[in-house]
């Protein structure tokens, strides 16, 4: 039988473990090859070289399995960095994007990530990147939208002198 290959396999085997990273089910699904190929006879280090991860990893998966079973293998639940904005902020932020900017005291029209951050730092003196307010409005139920360019319009009268084919009916 002829051998298969993949073109590419060095930057596809980086996209494959990028996949496998990425969903929580794929993740569990390779926890869970890397627990059998140690309970099939390999070593922690081949197995994670196969699987492309780290010999401490896979060590640490085997001992969560052997402790928990297949729960250990399961995501746990990732809190993340606490907010630096309390509960109180969060509603007087969520009371701003309900009205215009100017309304609060800003020049702009529309909100966008950098206007909330300034008014962010000047009320409640908490510096938040621009980055992090866009994630603040898809929290709350907003959604971004970009200000769509002014179209110039042209003038008529330069239009018609510059017009290389006089109109139906007129002589040059």
């Amino acid at each position: 039988m002829k051998a298969l290959s993949i073109s590419d396999a060095e930057e596809m085997i980086l996209a494959l473990q990028d996949e496998i990273r990425r969903s929580d089910e794929s993740r569990y699904d390779h926890r869970l090859h890397g627990v059998l190929l140690v309970a099939q006879g390999m070593s922690c280090p081949e197995a994670a070289r196969l699987l492309g991860d780290g010999p401490r990893t896979v060590e640490y998966w085997v001992n969560r399995f052997e402790r928990s079973g297949f729960g250990g293998l399961a995501d746990g639940e990732r809190s993340g960095r606490p907010s630096r904005l309390n509960a109180r902020q969060w509603e007087q932020v969520n009371a701003w994007l309900r009205q215009p900017p100017p309304q609060c005291g800003l020049d702009a029209n529309l909100w966008d990530g950098k206007s909330l951050s300034a008014l962010i730092e000047r009320k409640f003196h908490i510096r938040l990147g621009t980055r992090q307010c866009q994630r603040l409005f898809r929290k709350l139920g907003f959604r971004l939208r970009k200000p769509r360019p002014m179209v110039g319009h042209p003038d008529p009268a330069l239009q018609r002198a510059h017009k290389k084919t006089p109109r139906t009916g007129q002589k040059r």
